[in-house]
């Protein structure tokens, strides 16, 4: 049997299985958290409206509706509207050992799925459920490190294409065969070269997603009008693993991929900062050690990383100085000055303003880096040692893959108070027990010229 069909295989027996409960209200909590990203993104994501007009010469009107916005698109351009306000900000979640983000890719392909037609396969949650543990079990057998063929590739937007596809294709309610099409036009559209994001001086890397949500929705209404595509593109001669990743899976990692015994999941974070995930282990340990010194005293950090983390550290003047919030916010040593100049990170302050402040250009000549970690699954290490004329502390923090409701809850009462929205308690209790595939028309409208 070709992968194609066992992926599709597995994904409707989790379906007929239904969510569990405790993954059931996982999806919801990061739906929730994905709306309030993509409403603060009105405030602080210039770069996502400038990405949403590009895409939007030449069309007029569509069933597509964008979070926030009056503004209708044609289904696949409002999945990549929607995707863009939902990781501009960096403050998306993501799967630590996969290193994807899925429900910005998941939850815009099933909205614009559900707007194309009257006819819905599955329920929201169910459908962003599913979508978000094919991206994640799709990391996991890689098992990405940073280093090799995976290190090439922003793994939300190559994977992206596949999990948008076929949560689109559950939603626009298509058979089996269908799905299987589905991967197969899926890959045809399949990108997603690094470059955007390890380069520096560019906005690029503020959408990269958006392209995955895009690509996967127009592969899912490609195939609801009978156009079709081999079973054999992801693992044949020249199918997609071969082409993209160099080998096609062995067997250990087909197993891993396609086991419904467990859920992938389960163990994906939500971020409690607007960052890359790199940089947040380093943030943790700056802001402990913040505590324990004043900044005069400190005359040296060192900040100890893997070959993954040290490609957020290079060119390392650039790095020091970036141009871009979208540089500053992959900026590991740039963050780490931030951190302790600041003694916080978040919407508020980590902004276009910051990339001028003198006292984060005064502390940066004080940082080196050095490599002290192998590159490992996940993410390295919060390594940071600071030298003060009192003597010398070294901190290495483990990233928290734990996130509370509670601490969720927080954050989405901060991205509305961001984007300056009334009443942000009264959207989590709707949001947190309403969910739907029209709730879009409940949320507040914040910018009718998108």
């Amino acid at each position: 049997m070709s992968l194609s069909k066992e992926i599709v295989r597995a994904v409707r027996q989790r379906q007929n299985q239904g969510l569990p409960e405790e993954i059931r209200d996982k999806v919801i909590l990061h739906i929730t958290d994905t709306i309030g990203i993509s409403l603060a993104a009105y405030k602080g994501a210039p770069v996502a409206f400038r990405a949403i007009k590009g895409i939007s010469v030449g069309v007029s009107g569509g069933t597509g509706r964008v979070i926030g916005s009056e503004h209708c698109l044609p289904p696949a351009y409002a999945a990549f509207a929607n995707t863009a306000l939902a990781h501009a900000l960096d403050y998306d979640d993501i799967n630590d050992l996969a290193r994807i983000h899925p429900t910005p890719v998941t939850l815009a392909a099933a909205l614009a799925a559900a707007d194309a037609g009257p006819s819905r396969g599955t329920d929201l949650i169910t459908a962003v459920g599913l979508g978000n543990e094919l991206l994640c079990r799709l990391g996991y057998a890689i098992e990405p490190k940073g280093t090799g063929a995976d290190s090439k590739w922003f793994l939300s937007q190559l994977f992206g294409y596949l999990g948008a596809a076929i949560t689109a294709g559950l939603v626009l309610g298509l058979d089996d065969d269908e799905l299987v099409h589905v991967l197969g036009l899926a890959y045809m559209q399949a990108a997603g070269g690094k470059e955007p994001g390890v380069g520096i001086g560019s906005q690029a890397r503020a959408i990269y997603p958006a392209f995955a949500s895009m690509g996967g929705v127009q592969a899912a209404l490609l195939a609801s009008k009978g156009v079709t595509a081999p079973a054999s593109c992801l693992d044949g001669k020249t199918g997609f693993f071969k082409n993209y990743l160099g080998e096609n899976l062995s067997e250990a990692q087909r197993n891993a991929f396609l086991d419904t015994g467990t859920w992938a999941f389960a163990h994906t974070s939500i971020k409690l900062f607007p960052s890359c995930r790199y940089s947040h282990p380093f943030i943790q340990s700056a802001l402990e050690l913040r505590e324990q010194f004043r900044l005069d005293e400190i005359e040296e950090v060192v900040i100890g990383v893997n070959h993954t983390a040290n490609m957020l550290c290079q060119p390392l003047e650039s790095r020091l100085h970036p141009t871009t919030i979208q540089d500053a916010k992959f900026s590991i040593p740039y963050l780490v000055a931030f951190s302790f100049i600041h003694g916080r990170v978040n919407l508020n302050n980590l902004s276009e303003e910051s990339l001028k402040d003198p006292q984060i250009f005064a502390f940066t000549s004080r940082i080196k880096i050095e490599q002290t970690q192998e590159d490992t699954p996940g993410i390295p290490l919060g390594d940071l040692k600071v030298i003060s004329i009192n003597g010398t502390k070294r901190e290495i923090k483990r990233i928290n893959a734990e996130t509370s409701v509670h601490e969720v809850k927080q954050k989405f009462i901060e991205c509305m108070q961001f984007g300056k929205i009334g009443d942000p308690v009264e959207y989590w209790e709707l949001l947190s027990n309403h969910l739907h595939y029209d709730m879009i028309k409940e949320l507040p409208i914040l910018d009718s010229r998108v």
